[in-house]
């Protein structure tokens, strides 16, 4: 398997490029992790987001993912063809959609929810119980998510 040249000096030690890599593999991790339960990352999140938010109105659920329109058409396709959300009009406003999970699709996000914290888990094993704590505690702070 090739190896990625390390980056120039001047590079290496930045907080941000640093952060990069270790969400690219964390990606990765997670990316296969979900690849074994026949799900994609996108798939997945929008799975979640559907089981938190749903029924959710097709243009809210995007907005809340930031993920474009077009493509969230396709994902939505992809896991209403595998039985795993329905869409149907919106009771509210029949002119839009209301996507909900189905049981299968419970299922299924129960499954990626385990697989994607065993990824996580390998991306942080070289941390002790103590250092995992704080360092999940600072990635909130810096990335704003805060509660």
């Amino acid at each position: 398997m090739p190896t990625t040249p390390p980056a120039p000096s001047g590079i290496r030690t930045l907080p941000s490029w640093l952060l990069g890599r270790a969400a690219a593999r964390g990606r990765s991790l997670v990316a296969e992790a979900l690849a074994g339960e026949d799900m994609k990352m996108w798939h997945h999140v929008v799975l979640s987001a559907v089981a938190d938010q749903g029924p959710v109105a097709q243009a809210a659920l995007g907005r809340s993912i930031s993920l474009d329109p077009k493509d969230l058409v396709g994902v939505i396709n992809d896991l209403q063809d595998a039985g795993l959300v329905v869409r149907a009009p919106d009771p509210a406003d029949r002119r839009k959609n209301a996507i909900t999970i189905t049981e299968d699709g419970e299922r299924t996000l129960d499954r990626c929810a385990e697989v994607a914290w065993r990824a996580n888990n390998e991306l942080l094993a070289p941390l002790s119980a103590a250092e995992r704590k704080q360092f999940l505690a600072l990635l909130t702070r810096i990335s704003g998510t805060e509660a």
